[in-house]
């Protein structure tokens, strides 16, 4: 994980760009304006500026539930103290993972838990985390020394083991909390500073059967017996910056190196490439270059190619104190994914013709100051708003939306940093409006993705004393049996979207909501306040011909699951 200002020219969008980018849904809202499109009208008699049309014969692709992923990273406070605690703890816990934590991550159906990092993962040698406890060593911690938008409490922090690792938690526990939490694990290997042998010993520590070498013999000792069988494998981390700041030629060369070969145990590996930071289609295209040049058999290595995208914050840069200008130009800036998706497919499929390799984007979300109410050694840590929850549900939505293309998604982090679920502190536990999103998102997991086209009126705001607008109404839909799962995002802070929901191909019988939103844009949660943002669910008419016209409050996520006929 590199910080947005690492990151070059490349993660940075300009005007020039955002002006060029053809949205789908605002090309159609437009010329569905002109008269231009011969949709079906609202069959509502109410007058409804805004319309849903759902086609539910057009189907997109199956909804992994992998994009429901998560990533935990050696950072501030997410390992120690967020998940590790220990078992002599007072904190309740299940052999030294956080209880609450566990309790409620299970709630959400995690996909898979991308570990160790992140940047920590190309300085990080498995072997210093197995073993007892009390004998691993301890080691600097990749960021000890960052300088990027810390505290200067966290300058001046010089012990802990935010800032030195001791390696209390390595693959055992990792393991042992994706077994509690249900989740799939995904390691990520030290490509920078390891050597190939390292990873071979990595995959034979975890994937051999006990009483078959010495290394799996050294799991068993430690109590697990059963191999782990890990599927999916990060070859290497933002190898294009903190993973060795190798050229996109440099990184295919790795690449091979590191899967050539590679001894499975009867498991199917599903390797994944260090992929573009942001927009940089350039580390896309040559680095396909670079791989193919031994032929397309290079492409059966790979499961899927990993983008990162962080929306970083403006104006002052704090998570809890923003203008309404701020507020649009955030939310607008963090819908740049769905370009992102669609061009980075666009080249990888000039190499790739038969689709083998899939998108993955495991790391994303929006990135604010340190907020100093947390601890010193909470790096980037803060409470998410509503806001944070807008964005989060943008993302959910736009990978939705290329359930074809995308088959992991993992928001940057899980506890106590960046774009996170939860914030805890010694016996202190909150969730996060992040995690109310990802509860109320859940319902999509599974289902197949159907076309949805939202037609509504455009927001307008003020970016660097320019005038700028953005879509007023967007989201995604999912089809599971009967059961039809319409999730929204409603931008506008201050105006209601009366809207008419039209469900092509059949009929609502029933419908219910659950919306996240409140009058205070700044909403959040807070160990002295911890349910200040949370979901309420409404009653939903549906009209006796199945007609449906919705309210969706300004400032709201939106969940609607409709019955049909």
């Amino acid at each position: 994980m590199l910080p947005p200002a690492f990151a070059g020219s490349a993660a940075r969008i300009t005007l020039r760009e955002e002006s060029m980018i053809v949205n789908r849904r605002n090309f159609l809202g437009s010329i569905i304006a002109a008269g231009a499109v011969g949709l079906v009208a609202p069959r509502s008699s109410r007058a409804a500026e805004s319309t849903i049309e759902i086609l539910i014969n057009e189907p997109i692709g199956k909804i992994l539930p992998d994009i429901y992923s998560h990533f935990i990273e050696h950072l501030g406070g997410v390992i120690y103290d967020g998940i590790w605690v220990g078992e002599k703890s007072r904190v309740p816990n299940i052999g030294g993972i956080r209880r609450d934590l566990v309790e409620h991550l299970k709630k959400i159906k995690p996909g898979a838990m991308r570990w160790p990092g992140g940047c920590f993962a190309d300085q990080y040698d498995w072997r210093d985390g197995i073993g007892p406890r009390d004998k691993r060593p301890r080691r600097v911690n990749f960021w000890a020394d960052t300088t990027y938008k810390i505290t200067d409490s966290y300058k001046q922090l010089n012990t802990g083991p935010q800032k030195y690792e001791p390696n209390w938690f390595g693959t055992n526990e990792f393991m042992q909390f994706c077994r509690l939490t249900g989740a799939q694990p995904y390691f990520a290997a030290n490509v920078r500073s390891l050597k190939v042998k390292d990873f071979i010993d990595w995959v034979e520590y975890c994937n051999a059967p006990a009483g078959l070498t010495s290394l799996s013999d050294q799991r068993a000792a430690a109590g697990d017996k059963d191999p782990y069988n890990i599927s999916f494998w990060g070859v290497g981390n933002e190898n294009w910056g903190c993973g060795g700041d190798m050229t996109p030629e440099e990184y295919a060369t790795e690449f091979r190196r590191f899967t050539a070969w590679l001894p499975t145990y009867g498991v199917k590996l599903k390797l994944i490439g260090s992929g573009p930071n942001g927009g940089d289609l350039g580390w896309t295209r040559r680095f396909f270059t670079k791989l193919m040049e031994k032929g397309q058999r290079m492409a059966e290595r790979m499961y899927g190619w990993a983008l990162h995208y962080y929306t970083g914050t403006t104006g002052k840069g704090n998570a809890l104190d923003y203008t309404l200008d701020e507020w649009y130009d955030l939310i607008a800036r963090s819908d740049r994914m769905e370009s992102l998706i669609t061009q980075h497919w666009q080249v990888m499929g000039e190499f790739d013709t038969q689709r083998r390799v899939k998108l993955i984007v495991d790391e994303w979300g929006a990135w604010h100051l340190q907020d100093a109410s947390l601890p010193p050694g909470y790096l980037y840590g803060y409470p998410a708003t509503l806001r944070d929850a807008l964005i989060s549900a943008i993302n959910l939505d736009t990978f939705q939306r290329h359930a074809d293309k995308v088959v992991m998604a993992n928001p940057a982090q899980l506890i106590n940093t960046i774009h996170s679920l939860f914030l805890a502190y010694e016996d202190k536990f909150i969730v996060t409006p992040n995690y109310h999103v990802f509860e109320m998102y859940a319902a999509h997991q599974g289902a197949q993705a159907v076309r949805a086209e939202f037609i509504s009126p455009r927001v307008s705001f003020t970016r660097a004393d320019k005038p700028a607008d953005f879509w007023g109404l967007g989201g995604s839909a999912s089809l599971n049996g009967k059961e039809l799962t319409l999730t929204a995002v409603q931008p506008d802070a201050k105006n209601a979207r009366e809207t008419e929901v039209n469900v092509r191909g059949a009929r609502v019988m029933e419908a219910r909501a659950r919306v996240l939103s409140a009058t205070d844009i700044h909403a959040h949660n807070s160990f002295t306040n911890p349910r200040g943002l949370e979901p309420r669910d409404e009653k939903v008419n549906v009209g006796s011909s199945g007609q449906l016209v919705y309210r969706f409050q300004p400032a709201s996520v939106t969940r609607l699951q409709l019955t049909l006929g």
